[in-house]
């Protein structure tokens, strides 16, 4: 009894290591290719990133650029602003002074 008991547990456990390794299998299986998936995934990741910083360091090389010729640029523009305002200045000082010779002039001829 001992000997039918033990075989028939014996046969019964066997199945049932049979049963969990082939979910065991399965499931591992399912692990493998999500763990595939994850790895391309990664490694596409890393290419755009690799990409994106390129494109970055492009930009940023092309608005310093921009940034020096703007710079040159409003430079230009305030040496030329205080060589017009100068200008401006003096043709206004000259008009006021014909304006002031003519009231005169007229103010003398009455």
């Amino acid at each position: 009894i001992g000997d039918g008991a033990s075989a028939g547990s014996y046969g019964y456990t066997n199945s049932g290591y049979s049963v969990y390794e082939e979910e065991n299998e399965r499931l591992t299986e399912s692990l493998r290719t999500k763990v595939s998936a994850i790895k391309s995934l990664s490694i596409e990741i890393g290419t755009e990133v690799k990409n994106q910083n390129k494109m970055l360091s492009e930009m940023d090389n092309d608005f310093d650029s921009a940034g020096g010729l703007l710079g040159a640029t409003m430079g230009r523009l305030r040496t030329l602003s205080r060589g017009s305002q100068t200008k401006l200045l003096c043709y206004m000082m000259l008009f006021a002074l014909f304006v002031f010779f003519v009231i005169y002039w007229i103010i003398k001829l009455r």
